[in-house]
């Protein structure tokens, strides 16, 4: 082997020295390269899976606030029948307590009438009963007069008359007395009717 040759195949021992050298100083940049690109989209994948465990998180966050939102709106639902029934139940004590004042009213008005009517009767019949005593008080005074000029013009011959005078004023004295009593008994009772009246009224008015 010749110098030449010698020097021809260590140069091209060389070049293919270089190329390879080449060859592998590429392949490590298209490695690295691809090791970057790995490595971004590893990144991106590593921030897509935090969003994703971020979206999660709010989506069970909005779950749990939707459950709640549903637990809440069923109370609610809860409490507006019970309310509704309590209402219901509350209109119609209130009708019950409305038909009762009304008949209450009416009881009243009814009670008021007939102690009117009552009074009326009463005063009517305590006028009659004045006038009545009054009429028996003339009487007897009148009869006191004739009593008294018989028993002065003739005293002996009008016994008879006397004695039958004597019994009409007994007579009417006693029906004064009971004209009287009864005027005192009706006086009672209207007494203690106008205070009934006066209590009704009394009452009434409270409520």
């Amino acid at each position: 082997m010749t110098l030449s040759t010698f020097h021809e195949r260590l140069d091209h021992m060389e070049r293919t020295r270089n190329e390879r050298c080449s060859l592998l100083q590429a392949e490590k940049e298209l490695q690295a390269n691809k090791s970057q690109v790995l490595g971004s989209k590893l990144a991106n994948i590593r921030t897509m899976e935090q969003k994703c465990l971020i979206l999660n998180q709010k989506i069970a966050s909005q779950k749990f606030k939707i459950l709640a939102y549903k637990s809440e709106m069923e109370n609610m639902d809860m409490k507006y029948e019970a309310c509704l029934h309590e209402l219901r139940s509350l209109q119609s004590k209130i009708q019950e307590l409305e038909e009762l004042e009304k008949k209450k009213d009416s009881f009243y008005e009814a009670k008021r009438l007939d102690m009117i009517e009552f009074k009326e009767n009463v005063d009517k019949f305590v006028a009659d009963c004045q006038m009545k005593v009054q009429n028996t008080r003339n009487r007897v005074n009148e009869l006191k007069s004739i009593f008294i000029a018989l028993k002065s013009n003739n005293k002996d011959s009008c016994n008879s008359e006397i004695a039958a005078a004597e019994m009409r004023r007994s007579e009417l004295q006693a029906l004064k007395d009971n004209l009287d009593r009864k005027l005192a008994s009706k006086y009672e009772i209207k007494t203690q009717l106008q205070k009934q009246l006066q209590n009704i009224l009394m009452t009434q008015t409270r409520v």
